[in-house]
């Protein structure tokens, strides 16, 4: 499809969503459902290296999908204010729909669940906060290129930020679940990987907002390929810079966590989101990306309703296979299930209007 466009959607930013959904499917299932000799096999670390992509993936795309809803209702002349009101309350959604999905989960694991587990700062609750901050950042700078200066800013301070909020500049002094949102500490005592706090992950979403201002701007959309080229050039080169900025002798922080809180390796992981963002253009318009019907994409199109129902069956009460205690072909099994299952989900979603329409045409058909 050589327009990159499918029903009005950009068909590759929908496949590199759906390629963060498959890559979050196996990331869980493997975590939940191994055994422990199954845990010390490479097969288990290369699942686990490529389950630090799921997270960047879906904060970036919703920085850029940001931009795009942004951008169209200023071409609509939408006052600003309303631009602001609107995109904030969506993003107040969806921090509410991660604080229900908690409270799901803990009724689900009643027993055994801890209460804390409420207020875990998870990643809906991230990608709500950073809608909230985005709509604050658009609405104080009106114009394109001031959008996209202001959003590379913000995406650096708060990566530069970081370390001294983890280490040294810990806001102790808040209860920990206020504390939490800023480093991940939870009840915890030490700020938690695994955890999804505004320090450092909302960076990612304004180098998305950034890279979307810039991605829909009248001269990108006349030269698309050649625009996704040079950002997949500009990953390649931030890259390499950060590996090289990780190497390098002098330390700026007392605390040096690459894999999860150094402005090195959120560098890194941009650049390769960018790489991606290429490589999925490239595929949806020359490859085999949109040839006919493309399961990833459909993945893409409903990447919340497939999150929200596939926890409770890899990690929850229903999960549908014992934890910690299958070998890699079984889990692999489970995983292949998981997929088809959350497809035909998402085939159910997006055709439930379709089919309801059907009824309605065939009730009200001439006798």
């Amino acid at each position: 499809m050589k327009s990159g466009m499918k029903s009005g959607r950009l068909a590759y930013i929908d496949w590199m969503r759906g390629l963060a959904c498959v890559l979050m499917f196996q990331t869980h299932c493997y975590d939940s459902w191994l055994n422990s000799e199954s845990r010390r096999t490479t097969f288990f670390k290369w699942s686990q290296i490529l389950g630090t992509l799921p997270a960047p993936l879906f904060l970036f795309l919703a920085g850029v999908a940001f931009a795009l809803v942004t951008d169209k209702l200023r071409q609509r002349g939408t006052p600003v204010n309303q631009i602001a009101a609107t995109t904030i309350r969506r993003g107040a959604e969806i921090f509410g729909m991660g604080l229900l999905l908690r409270l799901q989960e803990f009724l689900l694991g009643w027993g055994w669940a801890p209460w804390t587990d409420l207020l875990r700062v998870d990643i809906l609750n991230t990608i709500g906060i950073s809608m909230m901050l985005m709509g604050i950042v658009c609405r104080s700078s009106r114009s394109r290129w001031a959008n996209v200066l202001w959003s590379t800013a913000v995406a650096t301070v708060i990566a530069m930020a970081t370390p001294p909020l983890w280490s040294t500049w810990r806001p102790s002094f808040l209860p920990w679940y206020l504390e939490s949102y800023i480093n991940g500490v939870h009840n915890l005592g030490q700020p938690q990987p695994w955890l999804f706090p505004i320090f450092p992950w909302t960076a990612f979403a304004f180098a998305g907002l950034a890279i979307g201002f810039l991605l829909f701007s009248d001269g990108a959309r006349a030269n698309v390929a050649w625009t996704t080229l040079a950002m997949g050039a500009t990953g390649a080169i931030f890259y390499k810079l950060g590996l090289w900025m990780d190497v390098n002798s002098r330390r700026l922080y007392t605390l040096h966590d690459f894999w999860h809180a150094s402005p090195e390796f959120l560098l890194v992981r941009v650049g390769i989101l960018l790489m991606i963002l290429w490589l999925t253009y490239v595929w949806c318009r020359w490859g085999l990306g949109q040839v006919g019907f493309s399961p990833i994409v459909q993945l893409g199109q409903t990447s919340l309703l497939v999150y929200w129902v596939h926890i409770e069956f890899v990690y929850g009460r229903f999960s549908i296979m014992r934890k910690q205690a299958q070998s890699i072909p079984m889990a692999s099994l489970g995983l292949a299930v998981i997929f088809v299952a959350m497809l035909l989900l998402s085939l159910g979603r997006t055709n439930w209007p379709k089919f309801l329409a059907a009824v309605a045409a065939w009730r009200n058909r001439p006798a």
